[in-house]
């Protein structure tokens, strides 16, 4: 019998594959420990949920801190999830050269049938 390993993918091949079109235009996609994960579809309550939440805390944390609302962040186990709601350390250049990575962030939150999860990084 023939063992199948899944292939892994390291952040600079997912980011490849997206320049070369590699995924559909109307789909969401997200890379989680090498592996290319189908983002689910939003219900319209997680979406109400995510922008109140994301309005409070861009109001609390003003200039002190950076939050972003569904964009990526780079983890060290080949991951860039995109968590509902990052708030990162104020950075002079405001991410350009690169995702918030695990030293910039302050706080992940993730939204999930209106429970809400925070991590403390």
């Amino acid at each position: 019998m023939t063992a199948v390993t899944a292939k892994r993918f390291s952040i600079a091949e997912y980011h490849r594959l997206a320049e070369l079109g590699f995924f559909e235009f109307d789909n969401r996609f997200e890379l989680i420990r090498g592996e290319i994960i189908k983002m689910a579809a939003k219900g319209r309550l997680h979406s109400v949920c995510n922008s109140m939440l994301f309005g409070e805390l861009y109001v609390l944390m003003a200039r002190r801190a950076c939050v972003r609302g569904q964009e990526p962040i780079i983890l060290p186990t080949d991951s860039e999830p995109e968590p509902d709601v990052v708030i990162a350390r104020s950075r002079s250049d405001n991410y350009v050269s690169s995702h918030p990575e695990s030293a910039d962030i302050l706080l992940v939150i993730e939204v999930s049938d209106l429970l809400i999860i925070g991590y403390l990084i």
